[in-house]
């Protein structure tokens, strides 16, 4: 059954030209001024990319600190040991612990956006793989989750740090800010998200790699961006 657009959603698309690929500041301009929510929507961008995501060397999949941080209270659980629990706990931490944590989580708690894991945990989480894997929330090394460093890791997450992975079709998500950001804030991190997924590319990827890149509000309607200025941003 097709799902009704709201009259907001249908005069915030009329704004935007079919078939027109915007540079990067007229695209958030658009998106900030046509954002009609009542609530502090976040800034999304989503790129279409010439990768088969079944083939290992072409899944891409990282993590990055934005500039101008996320805008989003991100609420961090931290599996340790020993001095590292109060180290994480300094560090912002919302939990910490060890067999406890890792025990309530068995349990299906799971009131926590991130986890981040020291290297001496991992293998007591194997026993929540299931829980936290088809989540999203397995620590993984690649992501800078499982380090040895859990202070370190806890404070770049509080600062706004974001990660991204291919979908089956191709695509990734990755917000870069909020409406109430200023101009200067989200490009700041629009730049860093674009540049870090351009240089990404796979060698084995052939054709096309950056298909497209739309921008688009948590509500509000998807504005094509001009892929060839996108690619710059990255030189």
């Amino acid at each position: 059954m097709t799902k009704l657009k709201s009259k907001k959603y249908i005069e915030a698309a009329s704004k935007i030209e079919a078939g027109k690929q915007y540079s990067i500041n007229e695209a958030l301009e658009l998106a900030k001024s046509t954002s009609f929510a009542k609530f502090d929507e976040t800034i999304d961008l989503a790129f279409r990319l010439g990768v088969d995501p079944r083939h290992a060397d072409q899944m891409i999949r990282g993590a990055l600190a934005l500039p101008a941080g996320t805008g989003k209270e991100v609420r961090v659980c931290v599996i340790t040991s020993g001095d590292k629990i109060k180290a994480a706990e300094e560090a912002g931490a919302d939990f910490a612990g060890g067999d406890d944590i890792v025990q309530k989580i068995a349990g299906g708690w799971l009131d926590f956006d991130r986890v981040i894991a020291s290297p001496d945990m991992m293998g007591k989480l194997g026993r929540i793989g299931r829980v936290l894997g088809p989540r999203g929330l397995m620590p993984n090394p690649k992501l800078g989750t499982v380090t040895p460093d859990v202070a370190k890791a806890v404070a770049e997450q509080k600062a706004g740090k974001v990660e991204y992975r291919t979908e089956k079709t191709g695509i990734i998500h990755v917000p870069v800010g909020k409406v109430s950001f200023s101009a200067e804030d989200i490009r700041k991190n629009v730049n860093a998200v674009v540049s870090a997924i351009v240089k990404a590319k796979p060698a084995s990827a052939k054709g096309t790699y950056l298909k497209s890149l739309t921008v688009s509000t948590t509500m509000g309607p998807g504005i094509k961006v001009d892929t060839l200025e996108a690619l710059n941003v990255a030189k």
